[in-house]
């Protein structure tokens, strides 16, 4: 009864009843009460008259939940419907808002205590703004200044009003308003500030009332990014505010002003204001923060304020600096300033604190790379040149040190002192790099490190550039001050893990950036001070540190260990002794610098060194089960792997299959062991013992595979018949237990472990054949063996127990022989492609792995063996193209590339055939349809390149005249086309028409149209359909970033070629040279 009471609204709405149901949807009452009260609120928010009681509610409730949802009733008229509503409602609300805001505010105690009605009042007045002003209500800001004036209370709520305004217009204005609306609404505030400039310096400067003067410094913040730039520079407003700087209550909020000012760029025309500015507010400043306080210290014990002052204080510094830092460079006087300001800024970065460091780091970066370019330059006048004209040119003999370049050296002396402290900082904060696995935990614990940190890592990448540039800045005081932290470590003056840790990152983020004699002094130096360290240091902990940083330096630095033998061997052996070192991440990095260190020198391990009897890869052969005792299997594999890469750097044959021998000889005898107890009793290999010991040896080989490559062949030729009749066993099992047990058998550990040893057998035999040279009688003697174990017992298992890795196999195996492969061909498509279809064409979801691995077979297939595709029958070539639409339809990325570029490669070698135009009458326009509909699906913007490309193909087709027969049916359709692009363009607008009603007939004829005319210039072509996208309303602005995925990537080898330019940059050991240490 109640509910339809309030659900009247021919009469006046029992306000009383309403408190009741708002009371009971927000109060603690049963589940029913609240769901009844949510249902009636509901309707009369729905209901398009209730906002016409909007002010019986608003006049006649107490309840401040009750005011708020009549004014968000209020909010969705004035955001949908304001426009089409009478002018005297319009007028009416406009003035009961403004009347209710006038006397709420004018009164100190009601506009206390109504604090939040009244600031969602101002949110209100600021929507209906929004569509009356200006041209309904031309006269509201000189109204708002007048009404300000008249109570120190209503100015400060016009204060609040003022800075929602700015904020609506410059801020948030971006999909909310149109772009002309927003523009007008810019040039009325333009208009009228300087009634609000007035305004802000009287209150600045008459009043007392502390609320009001930190309202008016608030509105000023959200205007000064965009007010014209006269009433900043032209108007006492700097100097108020440098007056309001020094009072505790003001600071944060003057200090936020400006540095508003501090990031406009006017320095060229008000550069005398700025440097007064700078200078009066660094007198000020050190009488607020005497530059001898301790900043990371009073950070940490600060309050909020305090806290916020000295972010506030680093924003303001870099702003300065980054547009106005050379307006200091003029004058002693000046220079003093600057120099004390950078002091200020580099005390701050050692504030712990991630966002205050970032904003420092940021800026240092800036500062550094521009001092860096300018003396990089000067040494070399060709360089410099040349990056200009965007040539590469022989480097020329430095010394043009002219006006120019005594400036450039004038400016780097000026710096030097402050770039001192600055490596000091770097080093003592360096972050983590990505090869270090070994942390501190929250407990004070020296752990293994369990999970990645990327900000951690994009802190290190933007550290370890900003210290290459110091360094090769300065390598002298780079080294100088390196190499006096170590000492210090060494004397335990300054041993902290921590202080090593950081100084150690620094030492290995500079590789490369120093000449190679002094590279070579310098390290001498650091590895005979770290291993010193290791001898004299004790606990456990403090030595998993120590060799964690050894490693770590080690591993940088390969071009010194390729040149001095005996510390390449006294480090290697360390890390052997480190192998034995059972504390959590140690052995891994051991293991995983091991491998770093080898693939980088792995010559200098097969040749007789002076002083030596033999090669080092003979004597650590000889001592090879003592070395892994203590391993885990996975580290035993990463050693494996990188004996491999030794064995694979000596060149004679003889020797490299002895050294193999060697090196298999402890998992050949158990491998040798284990088949022939299973030739006595077959049960023997169902133990699960057994079968971990099998995939063992199977990941070792696989492990020595990746790295030998070719040379691998005498090792797979011994194992590989017995292993083929090992994965059939296995297969046979696991398609009982899976028949016996239900789909809930493939998930016991038992069957798991047997899918492992598949697994395994599968990648190893991928691996060789992938890494191998292309010698076709290996394919011949390895492939034919394999059909039936591997192909044959694909087909005949449930879908539960096939292996996706066949596919992936036979993917390998066509790409890497190629049209050998064509007779193959036909017995691989009958083993796997319906099988496989009926798994993945369910759903999108079921069998992940085998839907990748399929559509990458279908393409080696289609590139390579494309003549045995044109043999199958049509139904067969349909099941293949609905299949490869159904890969390009699918929202996971890879799958969906996969499927178009399979798709492009299907296109191109059918426009080569003899069955061109039959095969392009049938699916030309499927393929068509299809494409548009994943280029305007959202959820497909990473294909768009892709999508670009098959329709530039299919319109290039038209025009090419390739297509020598209609591609309409004759017999249906008897219109004679004059062209089949004639007919696909009519087609095309048909298409599009029915998909977009939103879009005039006219708008899809001019894009359809600007295909054809495009289709010869790609980035002509791509453009136009990326307006088309926008245009159609079908991607919104927000996030278009896939649509300029070609762009982005070129402006990522541009990064990386000014990179490669500087050395040290891009570090030695990931450069893909393979490092000629002969």
């Amino acid at each position: 009864m109640a509910a339809e009471r309030l659900r009247d609204l021919s009469q006046p709405i029992d306000v009383a009843l309403l408190d009741a149901t708002v009371a009971a949807f927000y109060g603690t009452g049963s589940k029913e009460e609240r769901s009844a009260a949510d249902l009636i609120l509901r309707d009369l928010q729905n209901n398009p008259d209730t906002w016409l009681q909007v002010m019986h509610i608003l006049q006649n409730t107490q309840s401040l939940n009750t005011k708020f949802f009549a004014l968000q009733v209020l909010e969705g008229v004035i955001k949908y419907r304001w426009n089409v509503l009478p002018a005297e409602q319009r007028d009416g609300m406009k003035n009961f808002i403004s009347d209710v805001i006038v006397k709420l505010s004018s009164n100190e105690a009601s506009f206390r205590t109504e604090r939040l009605y009244v600031n969602k009042l101002n949110i209100i007045l600021v929507q209906i703004l929004k569509h009356e002003w200006p041209a309904r209500w031309q006269n509201f800001i000189p109204d708002l200044v007048v009404a300000a004036k008249t109570n120190e209370t209503i100015c400060e709520n016009c204060m609040a009003i003022l800075k929602l305004l700015s904020e609506e217009v410059f801020d948030f204005s971006r999909g909310e308003m149109t772009q002309l609306k927003t523009k007008e609404l810019k040039n009325s505030l333009n208009s009228d500030f300087h009634l609000i400039h007035e305004l802000c310096l009287y209150v600045l400067s008459a009043s007392q009332r502390t609320e009001l003067i930190r309202a008016t410094l608030s509105t000023l913040h959200a205007f000064l990014s965009w007010i014209p730039v006269g009433f900043v520079f032209e108007s006492p407003l700097l100097e108020t505010l440098l007056k309001f700087f020094p009072i505790p209550a003001y600071r944060n909020l003057t200090l936020q002003c400006l540095t508003e000012v501090a990031a406009l760029q006017y320095g060229n025309i008000y550069g005398a204001q700025y440097v007064k500015m700078y200078n009066i507010f660094m007198v000020q400043l050190q009488s607020i923060l005497p530059p001898t306080t301790n900043i990371p210290e009073a950070y940490a014990h600060g309050s909020s304020e305090e806290q916020a002052f000295i972010q506030n204080l680093a924003l303001f510094f870099t702003s300065f600096y980054k547009f106005h830092i050379r307006l200091l460079e003029t004058s002693q006087e000046n220079i003093s300033a600057l120099l004390l300001g950078l002091e200020y800024l580099i005390n701050i970065s050692y504030v712990d604190d991630t966002e205050v460091f970032k904003v420092c780091l940021d800026y240092w970066n800036i500062l550094v790379l521009e001092l860096f370019e300018a003396h990089r330059n000067l040494e070399n006048p060709a360089v410099a040149a040349a990056n200009l004209m965007g040539l590469q040119v022989p480097i020329m003999i430095p010394g043009m040190v002219d006006g120019h370049g005594s400036q450039v050296l004038q400016r780097r002396q000026l710096y030097a002192g402050s770039m001192s402290k600055l490596r000091m900082l770097m080093i003592c904060r360096m972050a983590k790099p990505e090869e270090v696995l070994i942390v501190e935990d929250e407990n004070g614990n020296i752990v293994r490190e369990t999970m990645k940190d990327n900000d951690v890592l994009v802190q290190y990448k933007s550290m370890r550039e900003t210290l290459i540039y110091l360094s090769h800045l300065d390598h002298e005081d780079t080294e100088k001050q390196m190499l006096k932290k170590l000492s210090k470590q060494l004397s335990g003056e300054d041993w902290t893990w921590n202080n090593l840790n950081t100084l150690c990152w620094a030492i290995g983020s500079i590789s490369g950036s120093m000449m190679e004699d002094q590279e070579n002094r310098f390290l001498v130096m650091v590895i005979r001070d770290l291993l010193n360290l290791c001898e004299i240091t004790k606990g456990k902990d403090n030595k998993a540190v120590i060799a964690s940083n050894i490693m770590y330096v080690v591993g940088q630095y390969p071009r010194f260990l390729r040149a001095h033998w005996k510390f390449l061997k006294t480090v290697v052996n360390k890390l052997f002794e480190f192998m034995h070192e059972t504390h959590p991440g140690v052995q891994d990095m051991a293991c995983d610098t091991f491998l770093k260190i080898v693939q980088k020198c792995k010559r200098k391990f097969v040749i007789t060194q002076v002083g030596e009897s033999e090669p080092f890869v003979s004597e650590l052969l000889t001592g090879l089960p003592t070395t892994i005792a203590d391993l885990e299997p996975h580290q035993i594999h990463t050693f494996y792997e990188s004996v491999g890469h030794m064995i694979q750097a000596e060149s004679d044959a003889q020797k490299r299959d002895e050294y193999l021998h060697r090196l298999m000889e402890l998992p050949n005898q158990k491998w040798g062991e284990i088949i022939g107890q299973a030739h006595q009793n077959v049960e023997f290999l169902k133990d699960q013992d057994v079968i971990r010991t099998v995939l063992n040896i199977l990941q070792t080989n696989t492990s020595v595979a990746s790295s030998l490559g070719t040379y691998f062949l005498p090792q797979i030729t011994v194992i590989f018949l017995d292993m083929l009749n090992v994965y059939r066993m296995y297969s046979e099992l696991i398609s009982t237990s899976i028949s016996k047990g239900g789909p809930y058998a493939s998930k016991t550990s038992y069957v798991k472990l047997l899918r492992a040893v598949k697994r395994e057998t599968l990648k190893l035999i991928d691996t060789f054949l992938d890494k191998a040279e292309d010698q076709p009688q290996i394919g011949k003697q390895f492939v034919p063996p394999m059909l039936d174990p591997v192909l044959g017992d694909y087909s005949r298992n449930v879908p539960d127990a096939r292996e996706p890795e066949v596919l992936s196999l036979f993917a390998t195996i066509v790409n890497k022989y190629k049209a050998a492969m064509i007779e193959d061909v036909p017995r691989i498509f009958e083993a796997v492609f319906q099988c496989t279809l009926e798994m993945i064409i369910k759903n999108f979801e079921d069998y992940p792995e085998h839907r990748l691995k399929f559509f990458s077979l279908l393409r080696a297939i289609a590139t390579y063996c494309f003549p045995a595709l044109i043999c199958l029958s049509s139904q067969q070539l349909k099941l293949i193209m609905d299949s490869i639409t159904w890969a390009f339809r699918h929202t996971e990325r890879n799958i969906a590339e996969t499927g178009l570029n399979l798709l492009l490669e299907m296109l191109k070698k059918f426009q080569a055939s003899e069955f061109c135009n039959q095969f392009y009458r049938t699916y030309f326009l499927t393929i068509e349809t299809e494409i548009f509909a994943v280029l305007t699906d959202t959820f497909h913007k990473p294909g768009f390149k892709l999508h670009v490309l098959v329709l530039q193909h299919l319109f290039c087709l038209l025009e090419s005249g390739v297509l020598t027969e209609p591609l309409w049916d004759v017999t249906t359709n008897p219109y004679p086309y004059p062209s089949n692009a004639a007919y696909v363009r009519e087609c095309t607008i048909k298409l599009l028409s029915s998909s977009f009603p939103n879009m005039t007939s006219s708008e899809v004829t001019q894009f359809v149209n600007g295909l054809f005319e495009s289709t010869n210039d790609l980035s002509i072509f791509k453009n136009h359909i990326r307006d088309f996208l926008v245009q159609s309303k079908e991607f919104s602005a927000q996030d278009n970033k896939d649509l300029y995925a070609d762009e982005a990537a070129a402006q990522r080898e541009r990064e990386r070629q000014r990179m490669l330019s500087i050395p040290g940059l891009i570090a030695p050991n990931e450069l893909q040279d393979d490092m000629v240490d002969s």
